[in-house]
This record gives structure tokens, C-alpha cells and sequence, in this order.
């Protein structure tokens, strides 16, 4: 037997297929204000303690750190791609700490034209036992007279590289 539709089950079953839209409205607004404000914070412009050194003329501090021992390495990455390292030895030859350092890594090809140029913040070597940790010069400020090692991570480096030691120049520095 049917229920009618006078009656409580028919009605009890028709607003349990009724859907309530107010939450899925509101999870749906949640998403776009999180994309919006993702947006607006990276295309903001940047404040005085980030990277801001627009152009590429080098920091002067950069004449008191002794950059030498560069190497080149690779290694498989877990999805099947290639991860290439440069690696070098830093030392600070000025009076002041440095808290923050921006390089700008250029790869040439056999022509010597650029291949890729990438800027980058300069990391430092904090441990090589299990595997070799790096940590930013935040965390880890060179001192006046330190010396440390550094490594640069490349997820990716243009095929048309020639093969050959990039160039490496500090771009910009933050002292204490």
C-alpha cells in the first residue's frame, strides 16, 4: 500500500529529499574569500624586510662574502624526475651578520647565451648525516669571520644547459 499524500510518512519522505542549499552556499562563499585573499596577498607588494631588491645590481655588502668550492650534483627525485644541487662554501668577510641573502643563479647553454636564470634565497648546510638538511640564513645568521656550506636546490634546469658551473651572484643581503 501507497501513502497518501496527506500523509505524515509521505510528507516526512518528501523533505528528507529536500536539500537545505544554505551550507553548501556558504562553504562555496568560504572558498572564493580564501582564493581571493591568496590573490591579493601574493600580488601585493612587498614590504621592506622581503625580497625587494628589484634590480639587478648586486647588494654592496655582497663584496664581503667570499663565495668558493662550487660543485654541481643530481639525484632522482620520488616521482621519477631529476633534482639538481649546487653546492659551495660561504664565507663572511665583513663586520655585520647576515640574516638574508638572495641569489640569482644563471645556467648558459653552449652558445653561452642564458639558458635559465633563477633567483633564490641562499641556504645553508645544517647537517649531511642522515641526508644533508639545509635551513635558511633566518634561522641560521652568518656571523662576522663564519664560514659555512650552502646548497641550491633545482627542481627543474633548462635541457638547453650546457653542463658547465653556473654563475652564481649575491643579489641582495639583509645585516644586523
Amino acid at each position: 500500500m501507497e501513502p497518501s499524500i496527506e500523509s505524515p510518512q509521505f510528507i516526512e519522505s518528501t523533505k528528507e529529499r529536500e536539500r537545505n542549499w544554505v551550507p553548501l552556499a556558504a562553504a562555496a562563499a568560504l572558498v572564493l574569500l580564501v582564493v581571493a585573499m591568496a590573490l591579493v596577498m601574493t600580488s601585493r607588494p612587498r614590504h621592506a624586510g622581503e625580497i625587494s631588491n628589484s634590480s639587478n645590481s648586486p647588494d654592496p655588502y655582497a663584496a664581503n662574502l667570499q663565495i668558493t668550492n662550487l660543485a654541481m650534483s643530481e639525484s632522482a627525485n620520488l616521482a621519477g624526475g631529476k633534482v639538481t644541487y649546487l653546492d659551495g662554501h660561504i664565507a663572511n668577510l665583513g663586520d655585520r651578520t647576515v640574516t638574508e641573502a638572495v641569489v640569482e643563479v644563471t645556467f648558459r647553454d653552449y652558445a653561452n647565451k642564458v639558458a635559465q636564470s633563477q633567483k633564490m634565497p641562499l641556504t645553508l648546510v645544517r647537517m649531511r648525516e642522515p641526508y644533508i638538511d639545509t635551513v635558511s640564513l633566518s634561522v641560521a645568521p652568518l656571523k662576522p669571520g663564519a664560514q659555512q656550506d650552502f646548497r641550491l636546490i633545482f627542481d627543474a634546469v633548462s635541457p638547453d644547459w650546457a653542463g658547465a658551473l653556473p654563475e652564481m651572484r649575491i643579489l641582495h643581503i639583509s645585516v644586523r
